[in-house]
């Protein structure tokens, strides 16, 4: 049998100079987890898989709620692994994530990795309403099948709005039934580890950085918005993270020069 499972939380000022969370409530495999936050301003909260999931059928879905002035950590503590499930016939999973992030709000949102297994097939869709002075840090890595064996079939598709208006609409394609070419050397050239880094920022409405290469197979693009988007493939997921890491360090370290 199929399991759908949604959670749901929602971050709020604590009146104290921190983050509360008045809203956090998870079931199936998705069990959500108050953890111990490095910022003091900032709530965290942790995904915890409680069951193998999604299995093709599978819904799952998560709504992250960050009320104007509050600031929200949210990872993970392993990575989502599709998986194909007992039965040939079952229909593809979906996974669905809905982020809104109010006014002077912040939310950085790290999941870990998501393995598309050989067999699963799986739908994922990434949602975020920001406000005009909304601050956005999203991670999004895939890997395409477990260690030698090819990919599943993986289709992400990633909006962003900001004050009503799209920012970015972004759609990617994997594995058996994707576009021809997805493999190739205009796409991913042999590698099996993709990602993504976005960061949205008010400031970067005056000073968006340039568009430049950050190595041989990643790149910074600023968007037509208050918002930079850095791409990145690696043969391997531990060189995914790295390059994702260091491109996260250096643009906090600007916003940090820029907010002093």
């Amino acid at each position: 049998m199929s399991v759908r499972a949604r959670a749901r939380l929602r971050a709020e000022p604590d009146g104290r100079g921190g983050s509360a969370l008045p809203v956090l409530e998870g079931d199936g495999p998705l069990a959500l987890r108050r953890t111990r936050s490095p910022q003091p301003a900032y709530a965290r909260v942790t995904v915890v898989g409680a069951m193998s999931a999604p299995l093709n059928g599978d819904h799952l879905a998560i709504e992250a709620d960050v009320a104007d002035g509050a600031r929200l950590t949210v990872d993970a503590a392993a990575a989502t692994v599709a998986l194909p499930g007992p039965r040939a016939d079952t229909g593809p999973s979906t996974y669905t994530v809905d982020l809104t992030v109010g006014e002077g709000a912040v939310l950085h949102w790290l999941p870990e990795q998501l393995v598309s297994a050989r067999g699963s097939r799986l739908h994922q869709t990434t949602r975020a309403h920001l406000a005009p002075t909304a601050r956005l840090l999203l991670r999004e890595e895939q890997i395409l099948g477990r260690h030698d064996e090819p990919t599943g079939a993986l289709t992400t598709r990633l909006t962003v709005h900001r004050a009503g208006r799209p920012l970015l609409d972004q759609q990617l394609a994997y594995g058996p039934g994707a576009p021809g070419g997805w493999d190739g050397p205009a796409v991913l050239a042999g590698h099996r580890a993709v990602g993504q880094l976005l960061l949205a920022d008010p400031v970067f409405e005056e000073a968006p950085p340039p568009p430049r290469l950050l190595g041989p197979t990643a790149a910074l693009t600023p968007l037509a918005g208050p918002a930079v988007l850095v791409t990145a493939v690696a043969p391997d997921a531990r060189m995914l993270r790295g390059l994702l890491d260091d491109a996260m360090r250096g643009l906090l370290d600007g916003l940090k020069e820029d907010h002093s």
